[in-house]
C-alpha cells in the first residue's frame, strides 16, 4: 500500500499576496491539476495536508478522492506538514510518497515510474528511499518506505533532505524522462515562465 502525502499548507510567501496553489495554470487551478495527477496514479490513498487558507484549498478539491488533514502548526514550516500527513496516513502503508503541491508539470506517469521502482525493489530492500533524478539533479516527490516513518516523525530539520543524505545506503535514484520533478512555482517570475511554456 502506498500513501501519497500532498503538502498544501504553506503560505507561499515568495509568491507575494497570492496563494500560489490557487493560481490558474493550463486552464485549471494549480493544486487541483496536481491532485488529479496524483489520484490517477497507482497510489492507494491520498492525504492532503492543509493549513494556510485551508477552506479555499478544500473547496477547489471537492469531489476528488482525497482525505484532508489540517496542520495547525503550518507556520512552523514544511516538516510540521510532513509529520501531520504521515501521522494521518494509513498504518498499513508500506510506502510514503511526499509530494510538494507546487509542481504543476508532474504527470501521473512520473508518479507511477517512482511507485513501480519502489514495488520492484521493496521485496528485497525493505529500507528504501526512492529519489527522482533528471540529468544528475535530484527532485521531488520522494518515496520513503514505512521503516522511515518514525525517523521522519522525530526529525527536527526542514523537510526530508537531511534524512535522505544521512541514509545513502537506502537511496535508489530513478532516472526520469523529463525535468517535471525539478520544476516548481515559488515566485511570480516562476509563474510567468510556466504560463508561457
Amino acid at each position: 500500500m502506498i500513501s501519497a502525502i500532498i503538502l498544501a499548507a504553506g503560505e507561499s510567501r515568495r509568491m507575494g499576496v497570492k496563494n500560489k496553489l490557487l493560481l490558474p495554470i493550463s486552464g485549471e487551478v494549480l493544486i487541483s491539476n496536481f491532485v488529479k495527477s496524483v489520484c490517477a496514479s497507482n497510489v492507494d490513498e491520498v492525504v492532503v495536508v492543509v493549513g494556510h487558507e485551508a477552506e479555499k484549498i478544500e473547496d477547489v478539491l471537492q469531489g476528488q478522492p482525497v482525505r484532508f488533514v489540517e496542520n495547525l502548526r503550518y507556520m512552523e514550516g514544511m516538516t510540521s506538514s510532513i509529520q501531520t500527513g504521515i501521522q494521518a496516513a494509513s498504518a498499513e502503508s508500506e510506502g510514503l510518497l511526499i509530494c510538494l503541491a507546487d509542481q504543476p508539470f508532474i504527470e501521473t506517469s512520473d508518479f507511477n515510474r517512482l511507485i513501480h521502482a519502489f514495488t520492484d525493489l521493496f521485496d528485497s530492500e525493505s529500507s528504501l528511499i526512492i529519489v527522482p533524478v533528471f540529468k544528475g539533479l535530484r527532485g521531488n516527490p520522494v518515496l520513503f518506505s514505512s521503516q522511515f516513518r518514525d525517523i521522519i516523525l522525530q526529525h527536527k530539520g526542514e523537510g526530508c533532505r537531511d534524512i535522505v543524505l544521512k541514509h545513502p545506503e537506502c537511496v535508489r535514484e530513478v532516472e526520469m524522462g523529463n525535468d517535471n520533478v525539478s520544476r516548481d512555482v515559488d515566485t511570480p517570475e516562476d509563474y510567468k515562465m510556466f504560463c508561457t511554456d
